[in-house]
C-alpha cells in the first residue's frame, strides 16, 4: 500500500493564496479615490456590458478586479443581502461595514475549503457619507480579510504600483476632475514605469455623489461628460448630476 502524499496545511494555504493572486494580477486595475463630494471608480475597460462597477444600495458601491463570473456571483448576492435586509428592517440598516462582513465570510469559507478552488477576485465595497469623513472603503482580497482604506485604493494588475502612486499624489479635498485625472494617470503606468494613452472610450467610470438629491447616489460618468472632466482643467466646476448619456 503506497503513503499518500502530505502537504502542510501552511503549504496548502500558502499554494491557494498565489493562486489566487495570479489569477487576480492578469486582470486590469482599477482604482477608488475619495474627492470632495464623494467617491469616484475608475478602471480601463473596453467593454460596455460586463461591468467592473455596480450599484449595490442607495449609497453603496462595488467594484472587482479578478474573474467575472465569480466577482458576478458575489455582486449578485450582495444585491440580495442589502434588498432583504433593507426591506425585513429599515433602509439605514444596509451599510458598507455589514455588506463587506458578509462578503469576508463568504470568500474564507471559500478559500478554507478543499473541496474547490479559491475565488480569483478582489473586491472593493464603498459607502459614500454625509461628510469626507463618514466615507467608508474597505478592500477585500481572495481569503476573506478586510482592509478598511482611506484616501485610495487599487486592486488586480499591478496594484502595489499604482497604489504607491496614489498614496503620494492623492490628497482630501480634491475635485471630481482631479480626483479622475490622478486615476487614469495612475493606471497609465506600466510595470516598466513608462506611461501609455488610454482614450476615453475604453474608460469605465462611476460615482458615489453625495450631493445627488435622489436617495441613488451611485451614477456612471460616461460620454460627453467624461470627456470633458478628463481634458478641461477647469471641469471642475461642471456638476456631476447633469444629463449625460447613460443614466444609471
Amino acid at each position: 500500500m503506497s503513503t499518500p502524499f502530505y502537504v502542510s496545511p501552511q503549504q496548502a494555504m500558502a499554494d491557494r493564496a498565489e493562486y489566487a493572486r495570479k489569477g487576480i494580477a492578469r486582470g486590469r486595475s482599477l482604482v477608488v479615490l475619495q474627492y470632495t463630494d464623494g467617491i469616484v471608480f475608475v478602471g480601463e475597460n473596453p467593454s460596455r456590458a460586463l461591468h467592473k462597477f455596480s450599484e449595490i444600495y442607495d449609497r453603496i458601491g462595488f467594484a472587482a478586479a479578478g474573474k467575472y463570473n465569480e466577482y458576478e456571483n458575489l455582486r449578485i448576492g450582495g444585491v440580495r443581502y442589502a434588498d432583504l435586509r433593507g426591506y425585513t428592517y429599515d433602509r439605514d440598516d444596509v451599510t458598507a461595514r455589514g455588506l463587506a462582513n458578509v462578503y469576508a465570510q463568504t470568500l474564507g469559507t471559500i478559500f478554507s475549503s478543499v473541496g474547490e478552488k479559491p475565488y480569483e477576485v478582489e473586491l472593493v465595497v464603498a459607502e459614500v457619507g454625509e461628510t469626507a469623513d463618514a466615507d467608508q472603503i474597505y478592500r477585500l482580497p481572495h481569503d476573506g480579510s478586510i482592509v478598511d482604506e482611506h484616501g485610495s485604493v487599487a486592486v488586480g494588475g499591478n496594484a502595489e504600483q499604482i497604489s504607491s502612486f496614489l498614496d503620494q499624489r492623492h490628497r482630501d479635498g480634491m475635485t471630481l476632475a482631479e480626483a479622475l485625472r490622478l486615476a487614469v494617470q495612475a493606471l497609465s503606468r506600466d510595470t516598466n514605469g513608462t506611461e501609455r494613452e488610454i482614450p476615453a472610450e475604453r474608460l469605465e467610470v462611476a460615482v458615489l455623489d453625495r450631493t445627488r438629491p435622489q436617495a441613488r447616489k451611485f451614477k456612471r460618468i460616461v460620454g460627453r461628460q467624461l470627456s470633458r472632466l478628463l481634458q478641461a482643467p477647469d471641469a471642475a466646476s461642471a456638476p456631476t448630476d447633469v444629463p449625460s448619456d447613460t443614466e444609471e
